[in-house]
């Protein structure tokens, strides 16, 4: 996608010098605004805004690259854990159109928390009125 900045960067049409690691599949840098030390962004090299256009065939290469940065990371750096997650979509944070995969070190003492503190208020369930045995079957009728 040509107005894509992660697009432009695995191209190589704006330099980086953030790059950790790349194959003919997936592209890994640091992040510019980092959240801890070491947090990396995994992206297929394929434009997809998201996981559910991302190409079936990139799905498991861009997954073995998460994997293999997280141990690449505990293994320099030494964090306490991890936070890994994919913001989809505006209303979720994501800034840049690319899907693209957050492997967050994580210290003790980082401030950071688990993904349920991402939401501010107290958790109002599900808001459809179902149960969860009726969205469970409905959501398994779709499989």
């Amino acid at each position: 996608m040509i107005d894509c900045l992660f697009c432009k960067i695995i191209n190589k049409d704006l330099p980086s010098e953030r790059t950790v690691y790349e194959d003919g599949h997936v592209f890994v840098m640091l992040d510019v605004h980092p959240c801890t030390e070491g947090h990396v962004l995994v992206l297929p090299k394929v434009h997809a805004e998201n996981i559910i256009e991302l190409p079936k065939d990139i799905t498991k290469p861009l997954f073995e690259t998460v994997k293999k940065m997280t141990a690449i990371l505990q293994e320099t750096l030494s964090p306490a854990g991890f936070t890994i997650g994919i913001n989809h979509g505006r209303v979720s944070g994501q800034s840049i159109d690319h899907l693209h995969i957050h492997v967050i070190p994580r210290y003790e003492g980082d401030g950071g928390g688990s993904l349920h503190s991402i939401f501010k208020k107290p958790s109002v369930g599900n808001t459809s009125g179902e149960s969860l045995k009726e969205l469970a079957s409905k959501l398994r009728e779709k499989i």
